[in-house]
């Protein structure tokens, strides 16, 4: 799973964190749980506020 995986990574997340308020999540905190997916996969360094923010949203529309 790369960056550019969006919505595989914010379900993933949501399974992961099941507890947490992807809104209230700052974007070092998100980094990390991102990287830490088992099936995640990529540089850091390709990672942006924009990925950021858009894992963010998708992570908030799973919930919705």
């Amino acid at each position: 799973m790369k960056w550019t995986d969006v919505q595989e990574i914010a379900i993933q997340l949501s399974d992961a964190h099941p507890d947490a308020d992807p809104s209230k999540i700052n974007f070092v905190d998100l980094m990390n749980w991102v990287m830490a997916l088992p099936e995640f996969d990529d540089d850091p360094k390709r990672c942006g506020e924009r990925i950021l923010e858009a894992i963010q949203q998708a992570w908030m529309d799973e919930l919705a």
